[in-house]
Formats: C-alpha cells, sequence, structure tokens
C-alpha cells in the first residue's frame, strides 16, 4: 500500500496536508498521491478518519524512529502483533492496532521552527482546484459588473461571524451565551434583510476602534472612538473611567496614560449605553472595524450587521492569518499610521484607516487587497463530487465542543460531544447515512496531560503541565483504564463498519508540553521587554537564550512527530 521509494526520496515525512489529499482522493476529487497506493479507490464505500492524539510509538511497542544519518526516518514502521505474556498482559496498549494494521507511517505536523500550527485546521482546509479557482473568476467578474459599488457587500455573513469568533446576537444563531454586563442591539425585525438590507434604505455605517487598559480585574475598556462613514465626522469619542485601579496603562499601544484617564468621567456603564443606543437607530447602522470582534468584546455589546477589514482584505500568506491595521494602511492606502511609537495607538486615527480601507474596497471592487492564496473547506469539495450512483458525498463530524461552529461548519452533519463515549454514539449513529465520518478521541492525551484546559478571555492562561514532566510518569492506573478503554471503542466502531470502508487512524502530533512550555516563557520574556523592562532587570530564569532558542526549535520537531495507520475493511 505505501510508496516507500517515494517516501524515501520526499525531504519530509507525510504530512497532514497529505493525509488530507487521500481522503479527498478517496471521496472526492483528488488525484491519486504519490507516497500510497490504493487499487480500485471507486469501489470503497465510506472513509472515517480518527484523530487519537496521546498514541505514540512507546505505547504500541513500536521501535524508535532511526536517528542515524544513514536511516530514513519517514519510512513506515513495521507494527509488531501483539504477545500476551503469562500474567495475560499485552505488549501493547491498544492492541486493536497492532492487530488490525501492518504498517505506522511517521507523519509531520504543519508549523514553522517554533511553533507547531493547527492540525485540524490544515486537514479540514486546503487549496482550492483549478477549475474551481476558474469558476470563482468567472463568477466574480459576473458579480462586479451587475452589482453597484456599496459597502454592504461587504457585510459579514453568519457563518464569518461564527468562524472569527463574533459574540452573535441571539435572534441570529444561538451559538454565543452572554455573560452578565453583556447586551445586545435592538432590531425592528431579525429577517433577512438583517444581513442583506435592500438597497432603497441603507443604513448608516459607523467605523468603531476600542483601547483598553489593565486593572487588577483585568482589561478593561479605556477609550472609545465611532466616525460616521459618510461625513467622516467624529460622533463619539469618550474616555472610560476604570471600575477597579489601573495597574498598567498600556501606554505603548492603547496611547491611554495616567493623566489623560484622570479627566475620565464616564463609567463603562455610560458608553455601553450610548454605544447601544446609536447602534439601536432603524435602519439597524452597520459597524465597521478591524478585528471588530476585540471592539465588540471590549464593549459587551452583540451586534449583528458588521464589516471587518481584517476579514475583507488579506493577508500576504493567506488564511487564517489577518493582517495588521498599520500594514493594510501603508500598502493599500499609502500612509502610515501607529507610528508614535511609546505614545502608542490613536483610536481615532485607526478609526478613519478602516473608513478609508473600506472606500478603497468599495471604489475597486472585492478582488482589491487580496492575495490568491485560495483556500476551502475539505466538505465544500466534496459537495462538489458525487458517489457511483451520483449522489451527492454526505460528511459527518463527531468532535468536542461545539464543531458546527469551527472545522465542522461545511460538513452534512455535526455532533457536539463532552466525551470520547459521545464521540462513539455519534460516529455509530452516523455510520448508515454519511459517506465520510471523522471523529476525535481526546481522553488518551488528557490523562497524559497534554491538553490544557481553555479559558475566557478575562482569566490567565494556566501553564501547560510542566513537562520537564515530559519525563514524569503518567498515573499507570488511570492510563491503562483510558488506554483499555480507547481499544474497545475502537473495536466496537471497526465492527460496525461496512465492508470496504478506508479506515484512516493519524496522531497529529507528539507530546507538546515542552514546546508549550517554552512558548510560554519566550513569550513572558517578549513582553516584560515590551514593557520597557531591561535585560539586567529580568532574573536569569525569566531570560531568553539562544541556547533556549535551540531547545525549542528541537522541542518543536520532536512535538510535530506523528503517527498515521491506514487500511479498508475487508468483506
Amino acid at each position: 500500500m505505501y510508496a516507500k521509494s517515494e517516501i524515501m526520496k520526499r525531504r519530509e515525512a507525510v504530512g497532514i496536508d497529505d493525509v488530507r489529499d487521500l481522503v479527498l482522493h478517496l471521496t472526492a476529487d483528488a488525484p491519486p498521491p504519490s507516497w500510497v497506493r490504493v487499487e480500485n479507490p471507486r469501489s470503497i464505500n465510506k472513509v472515517v478518519a480518527l484523530l487519537i492524539p496521546g498514541l505514540t510509538p512507546d505505547i504500541l511497542s513500536l521501535p524508535p524512529l532511526p536517528t542515524s544519518a544513514t536511516s530514513n526516518p519517514n519510512v513506515p514502521l513495521q507494527v509488531p502483533l501483539p504477545q500476551t505474556n503469562l500474567a495475560g498482559e499485552s505488549s501493547s496498549g491498544v492492541p486493536f492496532i497492532n492487530s488490525t494494521f501492518t504498517y505506522a507511517c511517521p507523519t509531520r505536523a504543519p508549523g514553522d521552527q517554533s511553533r507547531m500550527h493547527s492540525v485540524l485546521n490544515t486537514f479540514f482546509q486546503g487549496p482550492v482546484t483549478g477549475e474551481e479557482k476558474k469558476r470563482r473568476l468567472t463568477e466574480r467578474l459576473i458579480s462586479e459588473r451587475t452589482q453597484e459599488k456599496s459597502p454592504m457587500r461587504y457585510l459579514l455573513t453568519l457563518e464569518q461571524m461564527i468562524e472569527n469568533g463574533y459574540p452573535v446576537p441571539s435572534y441570529l444563531a444561538e451559538v454565543f451565551e452572554k455573560p452578565p454586563g453583556w447586551v445586545e442591539t435592538k432590531v425592528s425585525a431579525a429577517d433577512a434583510t438583517l444581513l442583506s438590507p435592500p438597497a432603497s434604505d441603507p443604513p448608516r455605517i459607523y467605523a468603531i476602534d476600542c483601547e483598553m487598559c489593565l486593572t487588577e480585574d483585568g482589561k478593561q475598556l479605556a477609550r472609545v472612538c465611532l466616525i460616521d462613514y459618510a461625513s467622516s465626522i467624529v460622533v463619539y469619542d469618550a474616555l472610560v473611567k476604570p471600575s477597579k485601579p489601573v495597574t498598567d496603562y498600556l501606554t505603548r499601544w492603547s496611547g491611554i496614560t495616567a493623566e489623560g484617564l484622570s479627566s475620565a468621567t464616564a463609567s463603562f456603564d455610560d458608553v455601553q449605553s450610548h454605544i447601544l443606543s446609536v447602534l439601536s437607530a432603524s435602519p439597524t447602522p452597520v459597524l465597521l472595524g478591524h478585528s471588530l470582534e476585540s471592539d465588540l468584546q471590549a464593549l459587551k455589546i452583540c451586534h449583528p450587521r458588521c464589516i471587518d477589514t481584517a476579514l475583507i482584505y488579506h493577508h500576504p500568506r493567506g488564511r487564517p492569518l489577518k493582517p495588521g491595521l498599520a500594514w493594510l494602511t501603508k500598502k493599500w492606502c499609502g500612509r502610515e499610521i501607529q507610528n508614535r511609537g511609546e505614545g502608542g495607538h490613536d483610536p481615532e486615527e485607526d478609526a478613519r484607516a478602516c473608513l478609508d480601507l473600506l472606500r478603497k474596497k468599495v471604489e475597486n471592487g472585492p478582488g482589491f487587497g487580496e492575495f490568491k492564496v485560495d483556500t476551502e473547506s475539505i466538505f465544500e469539495r466534496m459537495s462538489r463530487s458525487r458517489t457511483k450512483g451520483n449522489a451527492p458525498i454526505t460528511s459527518a463530524v463527531v468532535d468536542h465542543g461545539n464543531p458546527a461552529a469551527w472545522h465542522g461548519q461545511k460538513a452534512t452533519t455535526c455532533i457536539a460531544c463532552k466525551s470520547d463515549a459521545d464521540v462513539l454514539a455519534g460516529l455509530l449513529s452516523s455510520l448508515p447515512s454519511h459517506h465520510f465520518l471523522f471523529g476525535r478521541l481526546t481522553a488518551l492525551a488528557d490523562v497524559r496531560g497534554w491538553i490544557t484546559p481553555k479559558v475566557t478571555g478575562d482569566e490567565p492562561v494556566p501553564p501547560p503541565t510542566s513537562s520537564t514532566n515530559a519525563g514524569r510518569k503518567e498515573d499507570g492506573a488511570a492510563l491503562l483504564e483510558t488506554m483499555a478503554t480507547l481499544d474497545k471503542q475502537l473495536r466496537e466502531l471497526y465492527t460496525a463498519l461496512p465492508a470496504r470502508t478506508a479506515v484512516v487512524i493519524f496522531t497529529g502530533h507528539a507530546d507538546p508540553r515542552r514546546m508549550a512550555e517554552l512558548n510560554a516563557r519566550k513569550a513572558a520574556f517578549e513582553n516584560a521587554l515590551k514593557a520597557g523592562k531591561s535585560v539586567e532587570e529580568l532574573g536569569k530564569e525569566a531570560r531568553w537564550t539562544s541556547a533556549d532558542g535551540r531547545e525549542l526549535e528541537e522541542e518543536v520537531e520532536k512535538a510535530k512527530r506523528g503517527l498515521l495507520f491506514l487500511g479498508v475493511k475487508g468483506a
């Protein structure tokens, strides 16, 4: 199955993008990959992909990856059959893997020298085909000829708002739970015109920018500026009196000083109430900003009509990266902003930059400010393909959290789960009616201390489980129990698969804890320097050295290592 000669020619191990392209070859229209050979791919009925982080070579009694200069570390490893000792204990922590798959193919997660990038994002997003690019270009040209030059065409869709972490109003979708103190814009009617206003009654557009300071209660709003798009007049500019003592004015970024903020009389509630009243006019105004979700979060306001210059303009390296406002303004407007050094940002200057960028976009059309690095969801590509019986390809994402608001957004079915047991149940229930299924089992990574719990924006990020620590021993009993449960779940799922189902199991990456720990140290050091501290003021343990940099690069490479198991269930 594996084309070892092709793998040996590669400079790097099989990547997550290669795994994605294999799935697309089996389910859609992607060409056959060179590193693996699949006979009669059209005879495959279903494809089930499982991401199981925490499944490492030692658990499966695999030989370590070769490190000598004469050996190729990318060549698939033979998986030994599970052996049982006199006490009845298996040589493998998950014997299902050893008894089902013949080879384990080393993989490499995406990233650069100092960071590992998202395995999920790489798996679910891929480059657009040449044929689709031509279709989109034709569609764009027709659209530009037929549509008038209106800012309304750049309103964010509900999908875009969800995808980019916007606090979405409840009357648009029940996807954002408002914490205490949050409000949402009042609208006259929550219908289709809300995200597609009629040309006969265009709403007003306001550019907004907020600046923050750091208080004993975390970051708080310190200043907000609102500018009318049509007239370029500042309609509101207020300093906000913090409710708690300020610990850092963040002057270098916010432009806020102790002297300036001392004259503030408006409370947060006053400012929030005023902005809400402006946005609750009829027709519902449009709010314009750069990474506008941050401004809405600062104001604790949910608003339905938004234009975001970080999304309507592209980063030169493409999605999911977002361009900076200063870079955009210099590149497309030919002027510099945010160049006051230690004086920080001016919210009026930033809001005006957003106005200018939107005007440029309206004048020059949707293609202005875009870089042609087109990507799309694998589910979009699958939707353009058909089965042998000419039926549409159906897909299901069964994952922890809320996959419908993330990578499963364009799948036919999304099932949100709270445990691996939920994932198994979701996969089993979706199996009869879907051609492609994806599930993620995280209990093994969790019990090994690889997963850091998510926190809200106002809470400090907990340090990763110390991985000098990578050398620490996991709770042996809990690990054995988790591996036994995983083995049972995989067997149950495999038994339920119909004949000619392709099974793709990949681990994504290795232990990320030491890498995360070093990156946290590096970030703390850089933030201390940004705050004005000198290297001499920092203790030796807080400094970042070239030796630390080399160790980080080594740990990143280790963390990127993963394993891939491929098979097709026989009749």
